[in-house]
């Protein structure tokens, strides 16, 4: 690392006090810029597009910074939430989304509880990509219907029981 940097091993020490300093400064700088690319989301008035959209942006973010994702999630120090989530953290965003669901009855359930089952089904889909198990259509269509069933997993029976806004009414 000190020679990609172009420096000493001791002038990187004496930054990061040790390697495991420098590797959690990499990984704090990782954990802020998962938080920014899904704190940028859009919102709508749809909960679960909103939902969608931040699971989006969590596989566009991981692909964009596979050495970071790689860092956050690789072993090393890997990204733990402590179960508290602070204002940066980079599940805020999707707890905050999700938390608007079940409010609005849209999503029936624990918000940690949706947040884990997505956080689990998007880190398996990106880490299977990254590794370069799946192909570019093959990764697309497992997204799609991978992150549309689990919603549906945790969407409210009144919701799943009411007509789809987009299909004509009989």
């Amino acid at each position: 690392m000190a020679t990609a940097a172009e420096s000493s091993t001791a002038a990187v020490y004496s930054l990061f006090g040790d390697k495991e300093g420098l590797i959690g400064a990499v990984r704090d700088r990782a954990v802020a810029g998962l938080f920014r690319a899904l704190a940028a989301a859009p919102n709508s008035e749809d909960p679960l597009a909103d939902i969608y959209t931040l699971a989006a942006a969590y596989r566009r973010w991981g692909h964009g910074h596979s050495h970071l994702y790689s860092v956050l999630f690789g072993g090393v120090q890997s990204f733990k939430p402590s179960g508290v989530v602070g204002t940066d953290d980079p599940v805020r965003p999707l707890i905050t989304a999700i938390d608007r669901a079940v409010t609005e009855s849209v999503l029936d359930g624990e918000a940690t509880a949706i947040a884990v089952s997505l956080w689990v089904t998007l880190h398996g889909l990106v880490t299977l990509e990254l590794a370069g198990a799946l192909d570019a259509s093959t990764a697309e269509a497992a997204f799609r219907s991978a992150i549309h069933a689990m919603l549906r997993g945790w969407t409210a029976p009144a919701v799943l029981r009411s007509p789809r806004h987009d299909e004509p009414a009989p």
